[in-house]
């Protein structure tokens, strides 16, 4: 059997943050009362094929601009009162994947795929979204 090459494979991160406000439902402890945060969010792509002419990826400045508008839609707004929030509890987890998914729609067309988005209520934690490799698709909101 022949070996089979190498393939490259490029990642790429961007980070950003946004302010927010947020209350845990069924929390039980003092995250279930109105409180804030600056959000930290960091966003990876991977692809395995450059630009022919600029030999990169995809342009920082495509997600950068992507990331911003995704949280543009959280930043200083209480959580609970945004979809899907409003359903799900806004937790850095559910937060992850919503980011995730936006990130995938923002980007479609693109050739990289999300790899994973994370997001931190504070540098020393954070909750990180990814898909199992060869995962299918799951819609949370389905």
């Amino acid at each position: 059997m022949a070996e089979r090459a190498p393939r490259d494979l490029w990642r790429l991160t961007v980070r950003d943050d946004f302010a927010a406000s947020h209350c845990l439902r069924n929390y039980g402890g003092k995250c279930e009362a109105l409180h804030g945060h600056n959000f930290g969010v960091a966003v990876t792509v991977e692809g395995e094929t450059l630009d022919a002419d600029v030999e990169i990826l995809v342009d920082f400045a495509v997600l950068k601009g992507a990331l911003k508008e995704v949280l543009g839609e959280l930043d200083h707004h209480h959580l609970n009162e945004v979809a899907p929030f409003d359903v799900q509890n806004p937790s850095s987890e559910n937060m992850a994947r919503h980011v995730f998914l936006r990130m995938e729609e923002k980007l479609a067309g693109l050739p990289v795929r999300v790899l994973q988005a994370t997001v931190s209520e504070k540098p020393a934690q954070s909750a990180t979204y990814c898909r199992a490799p060869g995962a299918p698709f799951v819609d949370p909101d389905a």
